[in-house]
């Protein structure tokens, strides 16, 4: 049973097969993070396009980008109700959500309905990736665990590829930007036929009878245990990988089209080659966790982030530039793998659920919301390269961060983990 303890185990024995449950869960979750990256790079490309359509100016689509992204911080509420509620309930609830609130998002009439509706779009879509991770944690044995969460993790990239495929198509059909809400049906559909089979963890299983005996604990329980300071940690560690990260993507198509004059198709042929070019280092990333160690991958993966960054803000011309976003696409895919890892790792699985959400969900996602708005606020003065590069001395800190205050989880069990 995956719930057992077996820290005995070598780290560098080879993992046990799949059982054929296990097999379409890999599948199951992969789909759900596979629409996390398409609604993440939906944004990122059609931002310039909403702007000269809702006449929206540069600030004010950092403002925009930077109040949906408050939907990931209100994501909290829900991600941490899987402690309670199980695994299985929430990840589905929050997939019909996501589901209706995108596909309702490109009917908006005006830029305050499109932020009110990705808002709580992305309430639902961030709280059931942070589900996601916390089932593939709790079902998948210990020395595969990164793998697994490697594969769940790159599917997003996956996403990615289709998003920046699809989307210059889609503009140029009667319904523009809006179009690419539309297809959010998809997943919705995959649900309905998929969820069916789904089980809930055994480790939250197993915990029924203490949780019947217990009512509903405070929001607040886990800041009275001594996980209390590596939720801080990994919180900080998470905040400082996002004011890079996620502006890095996001706001590549304006520095393009504004400072290297590139046109939609140019943008969209280099992101997609970019996505597709990282896509198998992305599903190796996981693995690479497994061989090396979370702290050694981190510290490839972080490499690739900066570097990447830097070369997509201050290079020229169409090779440099892709060639550099291919390793910043690369980055900002795999370092969510990493602290995916660490932030499900270092929990029992009675906080799991709480310290996901307070850590990514809420500290650590005030980075995420509050950059965009502080880019947009910098860029009329500084121009899009200097801001973004400047950027990447947050990753830098977060690396730094990881080997001072994290342990190294490789090929241990979460009941082990847990108590590092």
């Amino acid at each position: 049973m995956s719930g057992e303890p077996t820290s005995g185990v070598s780290k560098d024995s080879k993992p046990p097969p799949l059982s054929s449950y296990q097999r379409r869960l890999l599948i199951f979750l992969s789909v759900a993070s596979f629409f996390e990256g398409y609604d993440f790079f939906a944004l990122t490309q059609i931002l310039p396009n909403l702007r000269a359509d809702l006449q929206v100016d540069i600030a004010g689509g950092g403002r925009l980008v930077g109040f949906i992204n408050v939907g990931t911080i209100l994501a909290f509420i829900l991600a941490r109700k899987a402690d309670r509620w199980g695994r299985k309930p929430v990840l589905t609830a929050t997939i019909v959500g996501y589901t209706i609130f995108t596909f309702l998002s490109g009917l908006a009439p005006n830029v305050y309905v499109f932020a009110v509706l990705q808002l709580v779009a992305r309430v639902f879509l961030i709280a059931e990736w942070a589900t996601s991770m916390v089932i593939a944690a709790e079902e998948f044995p210990a020395n595969g665990r990164g793998t697994v969460l490697g594969v769940v993790s790159a599917a997003t990239g996956l996403g990615a590829i289709v998003c920046a495929g699809v989307v210059p198509l889609l503009l140029k059909t009667a319904y523009g930007w809006r179009s690419v809400y539309f297809v959010s049906i998809v997943p919705l559909v995959i649900v309905a036929f998929a969820r069916s089979g789904l089980k809930e963890t055994a480790r939250f299983s197993e915990q029924a009878t203490a949780r019947a005996a217990r009512a509903e604990e405070s929001l607040f329980s886990i800041w009275g245990t001594f996980h209390k300071k590596r939720v801080l940690q990994l919180a900080l560690i998470w905040f400082l990988t996002y004011v890079c990260t996620q502006n890095a993507v996001t706001f590549w198509k304006e520095f393009a089209v504004a400072e290297r004059g590139l046109s939609d198709a140019q943008v969209g042929s280099a992101v997609k080659l970019s996505a597709l070019a990282s896509m198998p280092l992305a599903f190796a990333a996981g693995k690479l966790l497994d061989v090396v160690g979370r702290k050694i991958g981190a510290t490839l993966i972080y490499a690739s982030t900066i570097l990447g960054v830097i070369g997509a803000y201050t290079a020229h011309g169409m090779t440099a530039l892709t060639v550099s976003l291919i390793f910043a696409v690369l980055g900002v895919n795999t370092v969510l793998t990493v602290l995916n890892a660490f932030t499900t790792e270092l929990f029992p699985t009675r906080y799991r659920g709480s310290a996901f959400a307070w850590s990514n969900n809420l500290i650590g996602r005030i980075g995420y919301c509050a950059s965009p708005v502080a880019v947009g606020a910098l860029v009329p003065r500084f121009g899009w390269g200097t801001t973004m590069a400047a950027t990447t001395a947050f990753p830098l800190l977060a690396l730094a961060l990881i080997w001072l205050t994290l342990p190294e989880t490789r090929g241990r069990e979460l009941e082990e983990t847990a108590q590092l």
